[in-house]
This record gives C-alpha cells, structure tokens and sequence, in this order.
C-alpha cells in the first residue's frame, strides 16, 4: 500500500538535512513541493517526478500528492523547517481520507537561527507568525501581548514581505510595552542555507530595513544578555 510522507527538509541547506528525511525522500517516487523548496533539494531528487506549484499553492500541492498515493505511488510532500510548525503537515491530514501518511520532523528555522546566535531560547519560548494571510491581525496583535506580558523568549516567523511592512515594527512596538530597550534581538537572514547573515541588536535598535520574508527575529525575555557576541538566555542554574 502507497504511504504520503510530509517531510521537514530544514531551513534549506542539505548539511540541515537530517538522515531520516534524506533517506524518505530518496525512496519515493514523487515529490511535491512549493518551487524554492523544490530547488533547495535538487540534488537528491534527480530523475523522480517532480509536481510543484507557486505561492498560496498549499491546497493544490496537498490535493495533487493524495492523488498520487491513492494511484499507489510512494510519495513525499516537502516543508522547509518542521512540517509541523507552519508547514504542510496539518493541511495533509486535514484532507487526507483513508491514506496512510507519517510526518518527518526537520530542524525549525527558529532552532537553526537560534544556534547562529548562541543560546537565545534556553527557556520558555513561542513562535509567532506575521502573516496575516490566514490569521487576522488582530489576533496576532492579541498573540504577541499574550507572549510579551509572560516574558516569553519570542520566535517571529514572516515578519515582512513585499506588501506587508510596517507589521514587524508594530510587533516589536507592542513587545517593548513590557521589556526596556535593551533586551537583546537576533536578526537571522536565510538561517541555514545560502545568503545566510545576522545581526545582534535590541528591542530599541532593531534595524527593520535588514528584515525581509527570509528572517527570523529572536527576541529574548527579560534575563536574557549578550555575551562574548553570543546571545544567552539563562536557565536558572545556580553559577
């Protein structure tokens, strides 16, 4: 019987590929994907066949790889990071009916950005989505007071795009209601893969024209400090 995998590959590098997940990919016939994340894993998909679809494809990509399984074709739907987190993992199962399907986990965006910086999210942390494309605004404005007011280490995912730009300043107005300006941030470009670049700032010295769709912003809760370059979010333990 042909099984659905919706498969993490990572931020997007193949070095962040983990071997599960090279391994699931290499073994399926069919291989779905939006088309950057379909060309971040060019190498290991040569001479398989290849469905891919633009941006707000999500439903079509889903529908076209449940096909394929149900012709009975072994076949792996693809999600940068987690495909748990703000992937594809969720959907798939919404529309599934009776075809088996298993999620490989991948290395989130967050975690990798995270690692570039140092230790910013050694305590409690959550993940915040702009985008405001499935979520209303409001909602996610209720979200990041929410995250704030319970000094949360913040993750924000989608901060920016070509026509949605002033979200991220208003995101880190609402945060600095409750932190003073000096809690450190991490501005993390293309985390894990080519273009990769970053920055360590704070909540008063966020450089917004850095931010693009490509960044993870890392905010940190009020213990949080830089060290040696790094960013440190303490755990608690008696030094």
């Amino acid at each position: 019987m042909a099984k659905l995998y919706v498969v993490g590959i990572g931020p997007g590098g193949l070095d962040n590929l983990t071997y599960k997940a090279a391994n699931v990919i290499k073994k399926c016939e069919v291989v779905v994907g939006y088309k950057f994340y379909i060309e971040l894993v060019k190498d290991i998909i040569v001479g398989k066949k290849i469905i891919s679809t633009g941006m707000k494809g999500e439903i079509e990509r889903c529908k076209l790889a449940l096909l394929e399984v149900e012709n009975g074709i072994d076949t792996c739907i693809i999600s940068t990071g987690d495909p748990g987190l703000y992937g594809m993992a969720g959907l798939i199962l919404e529309l599934a009916g009776d075809v088996e399907v298993e999620v490989i986990p991948g290395v989130s965006a967050a975690f990798c950005a995270a690692s570039e910086l140092g230790a910013p999210i050694m305590h409690d942390f959550c993940t915040i989505s702009l985008s405001d494309l499935l979520t209303p605004w409001e909602v996610i404005e209720k979200r990041l007071e929410a995250a704030a007011s319970a000094d949360f280490v913040i993750a924000i995912y989608n901060p920016k795009s070509r026509g949605r730009k002033t979200q991220i300043e208003r995101a880190i107005e609402i945060i600095s209601k409750y932190n003073n300006g000096e809690v450190p941030v991490g501005l993390v470009k293309n985390a894990g893969r080519e273009g990769n670049d970053r920055k360590i700032v704070t909540l008063a010295t966020v450089d917004f024209e850095f931010i693009d769709m490509m960044t993870v912003v890392l905010i940190g809760n009020s213990k949080t400090y830089i060290k040696n370059g790094k960013i440190v979010t303490p755990r608690g333990y008696n030094l």
